[in-house]
């Protein structure tokens, strides 16, 4: 049987009773009258995140297909991409580029630190043939959140089509696509929209499909191809808008969540994570632990914490498994061990289970005989 534990993972997180019911709904087809009205409001509510009125796309799968998707849509095998890369999934980015013969131009920033707007002027400057530049938000392999507006701002400016990974920071913070001049946005059910893993969005502005049509060889493969998803949406989009079976019960869950989110305000949800974040920096600080990411450009959403020099944070996150049923998040790459990451999805930004994960690393430290 499986060892239920409560989750403080960069995501997924626990989900409310009300989505694990949806979940539980007898299974509905994925076409037809009734399956509409749940597309349509699934997608409307996802405009209210977006805050769009751009193409927008229920896709299976994870959100690195759909970074796949963008990327392998838009740049032929051969051309240039620009991509921002300052931690785990700006690399990973990277690798989907380069998987499709795409010739990446790296805009780099030390781990824990974000990028700088100027020096991807600097770069775009240096780097003309560039047409595409992607970026990930919310960076959560080193919890730093990427100065999206502004990188776009740039970026467009330069007349770019800008890809954004708002994997883990859209509906937690503030996006607003179309205003910021962001072409193709991506993000997945089970981080900030607290449902669950399997299915992701991503938005499509007009400027991006111009880049889409402009080469038709840009078409890598077909169900990872953006032409393909609007070919659908366009002939069967009124009964059928999607290429292949969507998972009905998992666009009910999201569903159920964005409901939920926004009869609460959205601008209420963002303060939630804030304010989970805060209390555990200060509560953990207290503890003798350091932050990795200083405030300014410190994640709401998921708080990074470097270990303490008496243990790793893998001691500290195996011991909370086993001995408090508590899951933190660990690191990759260069900070593996380093530092440990909590995330502050769904349940975990409530008091009850604030408490128990600062309570729990208390005892921990006490049972190592650590000072704090």
């Amino acid at each position: 049987m499986i060892k239920h534990v409560k989750l403080f993972t960069p995501g997924p997180g626990d989900v409310s009773e009300d989505v694990l019911e949806a979940l539980a709904t007898p299974v509905l087809r994925h076409y037809g009258p009734e399956w509409m009205d749940i597309y349509n409001e699934t997608i409307s509510l996802l405009r209210q995140f977006y805050n769009t009125s751009n193409d927008l796309f229920i896709v299976p799968g994870p959100a690195s297909a759909l970074v796949d998707m963008a990327l392998g849509s838009l740049v032929e095998s051969g051309g240039q991409v620009l991509i921002g890369a300052n931690g785990f999934f700006g690399d990973r980015m990277v690798e989907i580029a380069q998987g499709y013969g795409i010739d990446v131009v790296p805009l780099t920033a030390p781990l824990g630190s974000p990028l700088d707007p100027e020096l991807l002027r600097k770069a775009l400057r240096e780097n003309p043939q560039v047409q595409v530049v992607g970026f990930v938000h919310h960076e959560t392999g080193t919890t730093v959140m990427n100065p999206l507006r502004e990188l776009a701002a740039v970026a467009q400016e330069a007349g770019k089509v800008v890809v954004a990974d708002a994997v883990s920071s859209l509906g937690g913070v503030e996006i607003q696509t179309d205003d910021w001049g962001i072409d193709v946005c991506i993000t997945s059910a089970n981080k900030c929209l607290e449902a669950i893993p399997g299915i992701s969005f991503l938005s499509v502005s007009p400027r991006a499909w111009e880049l889409v049509e402009r080469n038709p060889h840009k078409r890598h493969g077909w169900y990872l191809s953006l032409a393909t998803w609007r070919k659908y949406a366009t002939e069967w989009g009124s009964w059928h808008p999607s290429p292949v079976t969507v998972s009905s019960n998992a666009v009910l869950a999201v569903l159920t969540s964005m409901r939920q989110i926004v009869k609460g305000g959205i601008t209420a949800h963002f303060a939630k994570y804030a304010r989970a974040s805060q209390i555990v920096r200060r509560g953990l600080e207290e503890l003798g632990f350091d932050m990795f990411v200083p405030e300014p450009y410190a994640s709401p959403i998921v708080t990074g914490v470097r270990t303490r020099p008496e243990f790793s944070a893998n001691e500290l996150g195996a011991w909370l498994v086993e001995e408090r049923g508590l899951a933190i998040g660990g690191a990759f790459g260069p900070l593996a061990g380093k530092i440990f990451r909590v995330g502050h999805l769904g349940k975990a930004a409530e008091d009850e289970y604030l408490d128990e994960l600062l309570q729990a690393v208390r005892e921990y430290l006490q049972i190592k005989r650590v000072a704090f």
